[in-house]
C-alpha cells in the first residue's frame, strides 16, 4: 500500500485542514475558568462530532470536570491509543496580544507563515495533525488507517484532575499496544524527534521552628537557635563541590544513558555556551562530569525554588525569627521513587537537627519519571518515517519537564508512549501572541500518515 497518495491528499487539503483548526481554535476552551465551562463542552462535542464524521465510533464523556472525547476505530494490526488535549491556557494579559486570540489567522513572518492563536500550538494544531492524517487516509483508501483509540482531554493545562480516575474506571476500554502522544516539540525548530524519557518531580516544603516567637537580637543573640541558620547550613549541604547530591542512595536507582543514545546527542551539536549565555550564565552548575544536555534530560536534580524567613522588608528589623522554611523541587529520572527520595530527605534532615528546633515536611506534587521501552520495534519505525518527511536525522531526545499523562499511562494502563509533536521554542505557547508554523502543521499531518503507515505495515 503505497503512502504517497495519502501524502497527495494532505497536500490538497490543506486549506481545507488549516480552516477546521480555525474553527477549533475559535472555541474558548479554558479550562482552568469555571466561566468557560460551556466553551470546553463545547469543544470535546466539535471534536466528538469530527470523529464521528471520520468513522469512529465517538462520543464526549461526562467527568467530575470536563468531558473526556474517546473515539474507537476497529481495524487490524497494533492497537494505537491517540492521547491530544483541547483546553487551552488563559489569555492574560490580552493588551499584549497582536489580536484576537480566539480569533485565528495566517501571518506572514521573517521565518515562514504561522497560525495565530491560543492553542494554536499547545495542543489544538498538534492534535489536529493526527486527525486530518487520519482524514486523508479515509479519503483514500476508505477505512481508516488500522485498530485506533482516540483520548482527548479538557483539563491538562489545569492539573488533569480527572484524568487518573477516568482511565483506572475505563481501563479494560483503554487497553492499547502503544500511546501516541503529541504534546511535544520538534528539536532546534527543524530537526523531528522523540521524546523518550521525561524527569518525574517531587516537590516539597520544609519548615524550621525554633522559639515559640521572634526575639530580639540583643536580647537572645548567642544563646537561641536561629532557623535561618539551621535551614540554610541543610540545604548548603545537598550538593557537594561537584555539583552531585549528598543524600544517601540518591543515585542507587539512576540508569546511565544508552550509548547509542548518548552518541545522537552528541550529534545534535548541541550549543552548551549558547544555552547559558542566553540567560546571563556562563559555567554549568550541575554534576561537573555531565555535559549540559545530559543534565538537562537524564540526570537527577534538587534545587531551592524559594526561600523565607524572618523579616525581608524595607528597613531593617533586629530578630531572630521563630521560623523559617523553603520550597525544593526534586527532578527524577529513570527508576527513581518520589517516595523514597522523600525518606531519604527525612532522615537526612532529621539527622541535622539541633536541640530546641522541629522541621515539618509537607509534600505539593510527586510524579514519577517515564523511560519508554526503546525495544519496541515501533520507534525505530516512526524514527524512519519522521526522518523520511524532514529530510533530516531523526533522533531520540529527552525533556527537563514532566508530562503526568505519560506517567499515568505507565502506571495505570502498562503503555509506552511514543511522543511525537512539531511544536517549536518560539511558539510562545501559554504566552500572548501563540502561534503554530504552517509547515509544522502540513508536515506534522504528512508525518502521522507515514508513521501509521509505517506502524500498520
Amino acid at each position: 500500500m503505497s503512502i504517497e497518495t495519502v501524502l497527495d491528499k494532505i497536500d490538497a487539503n490543506l486549506p481545507e485542514a488549516t480552516e477546521r483548526l480555525f474553527d477549533l481554535l475559535r472555541i474558548k476552551s479554558i479550562s482552568t475558568d469555571p466561566a468557560y465551562a460551556a466553551d470546553c463542552a463545547k469543544a470535546a462535542d466539535w471534536l466528538a462530532a469530527e470523529l464521528s464524521a471520520l468513522g469512529f465510533d465517538a462520543a464526549a464523556r461526562a467527568t467530575p470536570g470536563h468531558p473526556m472525547v474517546v473515539g474507537h476505530a476497529g481495524g487490524s494490526g497494533r492497537h494505537l491509543l491517540f492521547y491530544g488535549h483541547y483546553d487551552v491556557q488563559p489569555v492574560d494579559p490580552l493588551d499584549l496580544w497582536h489580536r484576537d486570540p480566539f480569533d485565528p489567522a495566517i501571518e506572514d513572518t521573517p521565518k515562514g507563515k504561522v497560525i495565530r492563536g491560543r492553542g494554536a500550538s499547545d495542543d489544538k494544531g498538534q492534535l489536529m495533525t493526527f486527525i486530518e492524517a487520519c482524514r486523508a487516509w479515509k479519503a483514500v483508501h476508505g477505512t481508516l488507517p488500522g485498530r485506533l483509540t482516540v483520548l482527548l482531554e479538557g483539563e491538562e493545562e489545569s492539573g488533569s484532575p480527572s484524568l487518573a480516575p477516568f482511565l483506572k474506571d475505563h481501563a479494560d476500554e483503554l487497553a492499547a499496544d502503544l500511546v501516541l502522544v503529541c504534546d511535544t516539540g520538534l528539536f532546534d525548530d527543524r530537526s523531528p524527534a522523540i521524546e523518550m524519557m521525561l524527569r518525574g518531580i517531587l516537590a516539597l516544603e520544609i519548615v524550621i521552628r525554633g522559639a515559640d516567637r521572634d526575639l530580639h537580637s540583643g536580647l537572645y543573640g548567642g544563646p537561641a537557635i536561629n532557623p535561618i541558620r539551621v535551614l540554610t547550613r541543610i540545604l548548603s549541604d545537598l550538593h557537594d563541590d561537584d555539583g552531585r547530591i549528598t543524600l544517601p542512595g540518591f543515585y542507587d536507582d539512576v540508569d546511565e544513558l544508552p550509548d547509542d543514545v548518548r552518541a545522537q546527542w552528541q550529534r545534535l551539536n548541541f550549543n552548551h555556551e549558547r544555552f547559558l549565555e542566553a540567560v546571563g550564565l556562563s559555567v554549568p552548575a550541575g554534576e561537573q562530569d555531565r555535559t549540559p544536555l545530559e543534565m538537562v534530560w537524564s540526570r537527577p536534580t534538587l534545587d531551592v525554588n524559594g526561600i523565607a524567613g524572618g523579616y525581608a522588608g524595607a528597613g531593617f528589623k533586629t530578630v531572630l525569627p521563630a521560623e523559617a522554611r523553603a520550597k525544593l523541587s526534586f527532578r527524577l529520572v529513570s527508576r527513581q521513587d518520589s517516595r523514597k527520595i522523600e525518606e531519604a530527605f527525612r532522615a537526612y534532615v532529621a539527622s541535622q537537627l539541633p536541640a530546641d528546633c522541629t522541621a515539618e515536611i509537607t509534600t505539593a506534587v510527586a510524579a514519577p519519571a517515564a523511560v519508554n521501552d526503546l525495544s519496541d520495534p515501533a520507534f525505530e519505525l516512526a524514527r524512519a518515517a519522521l526522518a523520511e518527511e524532514w529530510q533530516l536525522p531523526a533522533s531520540y531526545t529527552g525533556s527537563g519537564g514532566s508530562i503526568p499523562v505519560v506517567s499515568l499511562f505507565k502506571s495505570i494502563l502498562g503503555l509506552d508512549s511514543l511522543m511525537v509533536g512539531f511544536g517549536r521554542n518560539s511558539d510562545q505557547i501559554h504566552s500572548p501572541n501563540e502561534k503554530y508554523d504552517v509547515e509544522s502543521f502540513h508536515k506534522g499531518m504528512r508525518s502521522w500518515a507515514r508513521i501509521l503507515h509505517a506502524l500498520n505495515a
